[in-house]
This record gives structure tokens, C-alpha cells and sequence, in this order.
């Protein structure tokens, strides 16, 4: 069974970081696609990022290029978004979700889900 476990969200104030966590277990790790996604009161849902360990596959959101970066830990099969510069639009919950398709993962429609992170961007 997969499962994936979001941690690190908090109350930032603007311009600050953040360095959100994804554990995960229940498949092969760096064979899958893991990214990050987030959705806003009222939003839809925004992909963020996306990451397989196997070969470097890696992509951003443009709202978030520079800013954001992905990364991934095998030996602890955890993925990482290290979040600088962050701005109040950054506000949203933030879910980790997996896929053994890379191109799911870009699409937006991985199969799994975790149960996502708060995270508040304060001006």
C-alpha cells in the first residue's frame, strides 16, 4: 500500500523559507514519480513540482521556478521542496502525491495522495 506523509508546513512571514517533507513508503521509491501540489481556498489545484530519482526527471511550476527546489533522499525515501522567497500567493495546502508514471505526475493525476501540509505566507 502507498502511503505518503507530508510534514514541515508552518506560519512564514513573507520572504522567509520553508522546507516541506514527503515519507514515503509502500513502493519503489526512485521508479515512481513524486511531486508536490497545492491548493487554495477557493483555487483549484496547482501543480508544484515533479521528481523521479530513477533518471533526474525534474519540472516546476513557473510560479515557482528559482524560488522552489525539489530533491530527493533514496536511502530515506523521502522527497523535499525547500521553499525560499516566499510570497502570501504561496499560501495553500500543500500535498505530496506519487505515481509510476512520470507524465501522471506532470498531468496533475497521480494516484496517490497524502493527507497534505498547511502552509501560511503572512505579508
Amino acid at each position: 500500500e502507498v502511503q505518503l506523509v507530508e510534514s514541515g508546513g508552518g506560519l512564514v512571514q513573507a520572504g522567509g523559507s520553508l522546507r516541506l517533507s514527503c515519507a514515503a513508503s509502500g513502493f519503489t521509491f526512485a521508479d515512481y514519480a513524486i511531486g508536490w501540489f497545492r491548493q487554495a481556498p477557493g483555487k483549484e489545484r496547482e501543480g508544484v513540482s515533479c521528481i523521479r530519482s530513477s533518471d533526474g526527471s525534474l519540472d516546476y511550476a513557473d510560479s515557482v521556478k528559482g524560488r522552489f527546489t525539489i530533491s530527493s533522499d533514496n536511502a530515506k525515501n523521502t522527497v523535499y521542496l525547500q521553499m525560499n522567497s516566499l510570497k502570501p500567493e504561496d499560501t495553500a495546502v500543500y500535498y505530496c502525491a506519487a505515481d509510476d508514471y512520470y507524465s501522471d505526475c506532470i498531468k496533475g493525476m497521480p494516484d496517490s495522495w497524502g493527507q497534505g501540509t498547511q502552509v501560511t505566507v503572512s505579508s
